[in-house]
């Protein structure tokens, strides 16, 4: 799930229809700074407690913009309660899923009812209801024949809604606790957030979040209902005038002369599209996660907000289940296992560009050869294209109106040059380079070549959101009867880079966006091709409208972890328009009106950006990784410090690393025997190899291998070193799963 930002739905204009803010605001690093002041305690002391951060409760006196907001709400609703009660009662059908048909009443009947009449488990159950194929409240009477459906939690756009509603849950409790200026507070992939800025130089502490969450407690506690109304753009300006943000999002995604709704909930009255849970009672668990920094709208130049992030569920066994996860997702972090170890970093003075460690290059170069064997075995031509280019180059590629903003730019004898955010225009330069023959194609362009975005610097998150980076890209230049074929070729490349890191992946085909390029009769063509790919490939998969990139359909891969969280990697994209821009050609076999045709090319990636890989890999695995990919291979460990085992030792060390080629690393420190091994065993060592006398005398190793059972793993086993120099190769090169032999 994408974030989705409160969003407007205006009357009169349903192409107008749109989410109220555009991009999600950017977050900044984390605060948490200790408060600056007291704010003063309320007459009321009960409900003024002061926790750790030394703030009451809730602010005093309540801001002037609570009562003005209620007091005009109240004032519209009963006008509008008014005009829907002279609404016609006339009866109406509404049509269940399995086909099944009630009747009602058009501006009586609610889908509540409708629940009700079905079961108790059920209206207590549904989370939000669907009217012809539209969300829709729960408690809004239907106003005409329709089709109906229940939507729960388990139903992702049900959950969407349920975390929807806390969100307005937190803002609640924000507004109480802080007297802050509410901005967006929508649904994300494991929760919700919502944004403000404050009255004062206040920061968001760790230590508000018990307040926060029995301000919303409170709000639960008391059933709140969430009430639609509504609202004309003046009467929504005169609402929120103490808001600067909301008068912007106002005047700005709002055309005059339409109207868009509010919701409220006891005494928050927020812009939003909804629809809601039936009453703030139907959240079960609440708890308040963290929180951040962040921009207004997503850009550094506005105002600075401060961002709080919650989760919350219909039964409080699924928040003890997800503190679990969230817990076993902080022990997976890579972050902290890339600081354990010592396999990457990064400094204020290079943001969101990584130094990689000699064992964290390790692991970047092993996926770089892994994919490189493969592509030898699969066609491909490796090349390397500049990192700087003149913006001529976007702007006939088009990137240059959809990409600048996220280009770093610079001027070079009075031109405007940019670091390349992707390799595609690039190639294209290349293919052109001269002449090209329908014989030469398909043409399969790869290139590991460093790519730089310029990401707001609250976005940069390890390994996951960079600069600076690079990815197995790669572009196919192909002829229209060759697609089908490298389609198929390029998932079978998927599937088997995927199974040997054991992911399961999913497929959606993604179609064209509202900005595109070309013409719809040729983005037809390519989405039928992808399509067909799909469909020959044999596994399920669905589709994603709009989200194309512009210059083209894509099959968007999403991978899932070992915590069953989805990450995109690989993508596979088809490009009609490319070789139009840069009007490339190839010569046919002059069987048609002209002696040259445009080729069509596939962007596609399979690891994606080996950064965000690497971080993905370091998680799924908790640090511990096969034997292939494993920067720590082998450590040797002497029992003594005698010259005969040391000798015996880098011999070893040297035999493995030059006649096997692998990573070994030796300890010949001063701690004791047992500290070594525990120290290897805690850097995730694949295999251990301890050295005395005996194994001198015998030319052997006594081989500890890390996921072997507890009993071999404590005694060891002492073989042959031709032995377990042959086996460790087969463990390696076969890429097998675990460290046993």
């Amino acid at each position: 799930m994408s974030e989705v930002q409160h969003e407007i739905s205006i009357s009169q204009d349903p192409v107008a229809s749109q989410d109220l803010v555009a991009a999600s605001a950017v977050e900044a690093p984390i605060q948490n700074s200790a408060p600056k002041a007291l704010v003063a305690k309320g007459k009321n002391s009960k409900k003024a407690q002061v926790s750790e951060g030394a703030y009451p409760l809730e602010v005093s006196p309540t801001p002037e913009y609570v009562a003005h907001r209620i007091a005009l709400f109240d004032e519209l609703k009963k006008k509008a309660d008014e005009a829907d009660a002279a609404q016609p009662r006339v009866p109406i059908s509404i049509t269940m899923p399995d086909g099944f048909i009630r009747e009602g009443i058009a501006w009586e009947t609610t889908p509540m009812e409708i629940a009700k009449s079905i079961s108790k488990s059920l209206s207590e159950r549904v989370v939000i209801a669907k009217v012809d194929k539209v969300l829709w409240d729960l408690e809004r009477p239907l106003i005409s024949s329709c089709q109906l459906e229940f939507l729960d939690f388990e139903d992702e756009e049900g959950r969407a809604v349920f975390w929807h509603s806390s969100a307005h849950v937190l803002g609640e409790a924000c507004e109480k606790h802080y007297g802050c200026h509410l901005c967006v507070g929508p649904p994300i992939e494991e929760g919700f957030y919502y944004e403000m800025g404050m009255k004062d130089e206040r920061l968001v502490s760790s230590s508000d979040y018990e307040n926060l969450e029995t301000c919303a407690k409170n709000a639960i506690k008391e059933k709140q209902p969430f009430q639609r109304l509504e609202m004309s753009k003046e009467d929504l300006l005169e609402m929120f005038k103490h808001n600067q943000y909301k008068i912007q999002l106002i005047e700005s995604k709002i055309p005059d002369g339409t109207s868009t709704t509010v919701y409220r909930c006891g005494p928050l009255i927020d812009l939003c599209r909804g629809p809601h849970l039936p009453h703030t009672g139907r959240i079960k668990s609440f708890a308040v996660l963290k929180n951040s920094a962040s921009y207004f709208l997503g850009d550094a130049k506005n105002d600075s907000l401060q961002r709080i992030y919650g989760v919350s569920f219909p039964d409080a066994k699924q928040m003890a289940e997800h503190k679990k996860f969230l817990a076993e997702a902080a022990r997976r972090d890579h972050r902290r296992i890339g600081r354990e170890q010592e396999l990457f970093f990064f400094h204020e003075l290079s943001p969101g560009s990584c130094f990689f460690l000699p064992h964290g290059a390790r692991i970047y170069n092993t996926l770089m050869s892994f994919i490189k064997k493969e592509y030898r075995q699969r066609g491909y031509t490796e090349v390397m294209s500049p990192n700087m280019f003149n913006v001529k180059l976007w702007k006939t590629s088009g990137h240059w109106d959809n990409y600048k903003d996220d280009m770093f730019m610079f001027d070079v004898e009075k031109e405007t040059f940019g670091l390349k955010p992707m390799n595609c225009p690039g190639h294209c330069l290349m293919f052109d380079v001269r002449e090209r023959s329908y014989r030469e194609l398909p043409l399969r362009f790869a290139d590991f070549g460093v790519l730089h975005r310029n990401e707001a610097s609250g976005s940069l998150g390890g390994l996951t959101r960079v600069r600076r980076f690079q990815q197995d890209d790669a572009h196919l230049f192909c002829r229209l009867d060759q697609l089908g074929q490298e389609m198929d070729a390029t998932l079978d490349f998927l599937q088997h880079v995927y199974g040997i890191f054991g992911f399961e992946f999913s497929l959606a085909l993604s179609t064209r966006p509202e900005k595109y390029l070309g013409n719809i009769e040729e983005w037809d063509v390519a989405e039928k091709h992808l399509a067909d790919a799909l469909d020959r490939f044999g596994r399920p998969w669905t589709i994603n409208p709009g989200d194309g990139a512009f210059y083209g359909p894509k099959i968007d891969i999403l991978i899932r972890d070992s915590l069953r969280r989805n990450h995109q990697c690989a993508t596979l994209q088809l490009d009609f328009q490319l070789p139009l821009r840069f009007n490339l050609q190839y010569r046919n076999q002059g069987d048609g009106e002209s002696d040259f045709s445009r080729p069509i090319i596939i962007h596609r990636a399979m690891l994606g950006s080996l950064e965000r890989m690497i971080a993905i890999l370091t998680e799924n695995c908790a640090g511990k990784w096969d034997l292939w990919l494993s920067p720590r291979q082998i450590q040797i460990i002497p029992v003594a410090a005698k010259p005969e085992i040391l000798a015996y030792a880098e011999k070893i060390k040297k035999e493995m690393e030059l006649e096997g080629d692998f990573f070994v690393d030796l300890d010949s420190s001063d701690a004791t025997l047992n500290k070594k091994i525990r120290n290897a065993e805690l850097a995730q060592y694949n295999f251990i190899f301890v050295i005395g006398a005996e194994e001198v005398a015998s030319g052997s190793v006594n081989v500890r291998s890390r996921d072997e059972i507890q009993e071999n793993k404590v005694k060891g086993q002492v073989r042959p070193l031709d032995e377990v120099m042959q086996k460790l190769r087969i463990l390696r090169d076969s890429k097998a799963k675990g460290s046993r032999i």
